[in-house]
């Protein structure tokens, strides 16, 4: 309460991000988020199975539409996202700064996560050159390699890196074509529930990005086992927990994306981009 005016601050009522909208778990729950001394931060919704479950659904109505969009549209779409996030710099980075960081290592942490989503808007109409191609074939045939979207993506986002791993595994999933559903990390979700809100207000399609908050194994048995979940990031996962994950996924052959030891800071590469691609090859006889 200031003692000045005698107002009672407003607290941030926080809410999962499921097909555009903004619900609070089916279950009514939340969790506690603190900073690194223990001080009371905020209430998270602490999403439940049904809760994944609804973000499926939400991911698989998306994607048609999403994928089906040129190149050019999605990284419009992406650098729109990035010009956003500019623009709420500073609260991303008081929530970085929570973490226990200076205000200077979260700062540049968000400036670096601000970068790479532009980055990646930049790859949009031009992964097909480096992940597709002409072939040599013995024959009278044009033989055509181009890549398409995996599908439904399940990211289970970075303990380490609450804001910019979130970004590194989230924006090279969406701009080739996929649609994701996100367990942002367990005891840093404010983030991640922040991004919701810029993504919301963005062009980005409702269903694209689909955020939940909640206990990163409780989240993550319920999206390796559906049978609507085409592949897994499992960057958030601990050693025991991904070889469970892994063992769910194999059921409908998901194309799993293990955790390994990243520096989120570092140049990321194309990797993450071509992992959640699938090769489409067209024969065509060749005119006479």
């Amino acid at each position: 309460m200031s003692e000045l005016t005698g107002r009672l601050s407003v607290f941030k009522t926080y809410k999962l991000y499921v097909g555009g909208k903004f619900p609070r778990s089916e279950s009514g729950r939340v969790y506690e988020v603190t900073d690194s001394k223990g001080t009371w931060l905020a209430n998270a919704p602490l999403a439940s199975r049904k809760d994944a479950r609804d973000a499926v659904v939400a991911a698989r109505k998306a994607f048609a539409g999403w994928s089906g969009a040129t190149a050019y549209n999605r990284g419009q779409i992406l650098y729109r996202i990035a010009e956003m996030l500019e623009g709420r710099r500073d609260q991303f980075v008081a929530e970085v700064a929570a973490e226990g960081l200076s205000k200077a290592k979260a700062t540049a942490q968000v400036d670096a996560a601000i970068d790479r989503w532009v980055w990646y808007a930049g790859w949009s109409d031009k992964v097909a050159q480096i992940a597709g191609g002409a072939n040599p074939v013995a024959g009278p045939y044009f033989n055509l390699s181009s890549p398409e979207p995996t599908g439904v993506v399940a990211v289970l986002a970075p303990q380490d890196s609450s804001f910019l791993g979130l970004v590194s595994v989230i924006a090279p999933a969406i701009v080739t074509g996929n649609t994701v559903v996100v367990a942002a990390a367990e005891n840093a979700p404010l983030p991640a529930l922040s991004l919701a809100e810029v993504l919301a207000t963005s062009d980005l399609p409702g269903g694209v990005v689909n955020i939940l908050s909640g206990r990163t194994a409780e989240l993550a048995a319920p999206l390796a086992a559906h049978q609507d979940v085409n592949a897994l990031d499992l960057a958030g996962a601990d050693d025991a927990l991904a070889k469970d994950l892994e063992t769910a996924a194999a059921d409908n052959l998901k194309r799993v994306l293990r955790p390994s030891a990243v520096n989120w800071t570092a140049d990321p590469g194309t990797g993450r981009l071509l992992t959640f691609l699938e090769t489409k090859t067209v024969w065509h006889p060749m005119g006479v």
